[in-house]
């Protein structure tokens, strides 16, 4: 495989060019941004795991703004990895924040996801308007599932994880439109996946910072 073949999957895309798509690369500062604001807001508080997402959440936006620009098949897995490993690695702070779990059932559970992947991203892929971001929509469900299943154990926790299926509903949807609406909208809708991706995902590690912070105070 030639890992240095260009990729053109974008409307925006209209040439090989590395600023060929600027909006789209521009906008993974939302990523940076979002990492800044809560490297700050988890400053000194003692909490490695939101320490590790912050990191992969710089890394997405790094790995995106590679293959917003080179848009070749090694910057696409730059891309790819790091969102794959921030869910991962969420799924493990959860599984150990949200439901006390031993680190041997965190570390299962977060496993767990693979399979369930597996089994629900061929289901989207069969539909038209899912399907260019199959891989992408079991979070939103999985998210929305704990959220149900947390609202009398953690009320807050469970809104804040509602808030955050919701932005990636949104964002995801706009990420789906780009091509359907490329005659209409030559800039593509890509850029407010990453805007929304961006600010869900520095929520979400927001909202795992406020659930540790309440069972510390709380004693738990």
């Amino acid at each position: 495989m030639d890992w240095t073949a260009q990729i053109d999957g974008y409307c925006e895309r209209l040439g090989p060019g590395f600023w060929a798509e600027p909006l789209n690369a521009l906008t993974n500062l939302a990523f940076l941004i979002a990492a800044f604001v809560m490297w700050r807001r988890t400053r000194g508080q003692g909490m490695p795991m939101a320490t590790l997402l912050i990191a992969l959440l710089a890394a997405i936006g790094i790995g995106s703004a590679l293959f917003h620009t080179l848009a070749t098949r090694w910057a696409a897995l730059a891309d790819v990895i790091p969102i794959a490993l921030f869910i991962l690695a969420y799924l493990f702070a959860a599984n150990r924040a949200f439901w006390g779990w031993p680190l041997w059932a965190a570390a299962l559970g977060t496993l767990a996801f693979i399979p369930y992947a597996a089994a629900l991203i061929p289901l989207f892929q069969s539909l038209p308007f899912f399907a260019i971001s199959a891989a992408y929509w079991p979070v939103p469900l999985l998210i929305a599932a704990t959220a149900f299943l947390l609202r009398g154990r953690a009320p807050a926790t469970a809104r804040g994880l509602a808030i955050g299926a919701g932005l990636l509903t949104l964002s995801l949807t706009l990420r789906s439109l780009d091509d359907p609406l490329c005659t209409a909208l030559p800039m593509g809708t890509h850029l407010w996946w990453h805007i929304l991706n961006g600010a869900m995902l520095g929520w979400m590690i927001e909202v795992y910072r406020r659930h540790v912070l309440e069972a510390r105070a709380a004693g738990r």
